[in-house]
């Protein structure tokens, strides 16, 4: 049986990392499930491809704490930064595009 389904594909190809985006990368890393949910498939699968100003802005939004970002997440508050809020809001619309 062949499937054509779109998570079978190969990945786009992704640069290589230079030193101040492997930081980002490891930065990332969060501990709570419901963050890892939305960040990990995004730092995969986006981060690396993204414009300067929105690996910047990521960048910015990891400096938050995991509760206000787990309340960003979750649509329980917004950050005052707009380039963030427009961030949380463009990875979650990808988020849920992409299934589980």
């Amino acid at each position: 049986m062949t499937t054509t389904n779109l998570e079978t594909t190969s990945p786009i190809s992704q640069p290589e990392a230079t030193t101040e985006q492997r930081r980002i990368i490891y930065q990332a890393r969060r501990g709570l499930k419901e963050l890892d949910f939305y960040i990990d498939p995004y730092i995969k699968e986006l981060y690396l491809v993204a414009t300067p100003i929105e690996q910047l802005t990521f960048a910015e939004m990891l400096t938050y704490e995991d509760p206000d970002l787990l309340d960003y997440f979750t649509n329980q508050s917004q950050p005052e930064d707009k380039a963030v809020w427009a961030l949380v809001n463009k990875i979650k619309t990808w988020r849920h595009a992409k299934g589980l």
